[in-house]
């Protein structure tokens, strides 16, 4: 049912105080086919709204909100080898990674607590401790806001980057993920090259982990470092790590030793926006009803009653302060509307 006037509160992890002008559950396939043949499609300005983990509301939206809810689980094949699984969109993530680690299957385990539903994962193309979701992406599907038909996209048509896809760029806005199926390893290599994980098992005591173990370590990690959104309204990592040219970067660590680096091909590496941000002194500093969070300084959250555009404009004060001390430029991985 069409709704007006909507609050949108509850349906962003930061808990920002928006409305949206119109809004609309999409629980069922068919509902998406109906809502295109009234044209308000066409004509609202649709906004897919998944987990809201990932997205700033500096004021309220003034066309409709789609609230992706839709779900399942399916199996579709099974080789011995890999199982193939495709997941309704409104799943939430975490859910979809117990789903796999629960049986054995590999491939979600270092992607374990990351908030928002499995249909914006590919849009993101989310990442934790050496894994992405591309590692595992088979194929999804979507449904065309401007043409009204269900299209299938692979790997390649997805255009994976960092934090970046197809659906950031040329395809922003124009479509509704409603499915996702990935492909998991039923005899899995795992990945515990962080040496985040590595430390957290051998402090569980485990020596030959499985991939419930590496689930359970980058749990332990997350909650450590990271606030409840529940509990503190927050979106993750506000910002990207930054690609930088190794000339840069030995021009940095010289002055500044502890700087870490990892490859990212070519004469590029990334950096830790963490490190930048805290060096910087915005660590665990607050402005208003928000702030760095205390033990993560990546992370922007909302002390209570923090609007979108103070988040807004926090980001921008940080990035600008970044840029002036290293002269190296922050992206944001957080999507500000308005």
């Amino acid at each position: 049912m069409l709704e007006k006037a909507v609050s949108l509160r509850s349906m962003n992890t930061f808990g920002l105080d928006a409305r949206a002008a119109l809004y609309f559950r999409i629980e069922r396939l068919d509902q998406l086919n109906s809502l295109w043949k009234t044209n308000l499609l066409q004509l609202a300005s649709p906004l897919v709204l998944g987990g809201g983990s990932n997205v700033v509301f500096r004021r309220d939206y003034h066309g409709l909100v789609l609230h992706n809810r839709l779900k399942g689980v399916e199996v579709l094949s099974d080789d011995g080898k890999f199982v193939q699984v495709r997941f309704g969109a409104g799943e939430s993530w975490h859910d979809c990674v117990m789903y796999s680690v629960t049986r054995g299957w590999g491939g979600l385990e270092n992607l374990s607590l990351i908030p928002g539903t499995i249909g914006a994962a590919p849009i993101q193309n989310i990442g934790a401790y050496g894994a992405e979701m591309k590692d595992v992406f088979e194929s999804l599907e979507a449904f065309d806001l401007q043409e009204g038909r269900i299209c299938v996209f692979d790997k390649d048509a997805c255009a994976f980057g960092y934090r970046d896809s197809f659906f950031k760029r040329e395809g922003k806005g124009r479509y509704c993920i409603t499915s996702v199926t990935l492909k998991l390893s039923i005899r899995p290599e795992l990945n515990i090259s962080y040496g985040d994980v590595q430390n957290t098992l051998a402090e569980m005591g485990i020596v030959q982990p499985n991939v419930q173990d590496v689930s359970n370590a980058v749990i332990r990690i997350r909650r450590s470092k990271l606030p409840d959104p529940l509990e503190l309204g927050n979106c993750g990592s506000f910002f990207k790590n930054p690609i930088i040219t190794r000339e840069l970067f030995e021009r940095l660590q010289a002055q500044y030793p502890d700087l870490r680096s990892f490859p990212a091909g070519g004469e590029k590496v990334k950096i830790p926006a963490a490190w930048l941000i805290e060096k910087d002194g915005w660590k665990g500093k607050r402005i208003g009803n928000t702030g760095s969070h205390a033990k993560q300084a990546l992370v922007l959250v909302n002390y209570g009653g923090a609007s979108g555009e103070e988040v807004s404009m926090l980001a921008d004060r940080i990035a600008a302060s970044v840029l002036d001390h290293f002269g190296v430029r922050l992206e944001k991985e957080v999507n500000i509307l308005g």
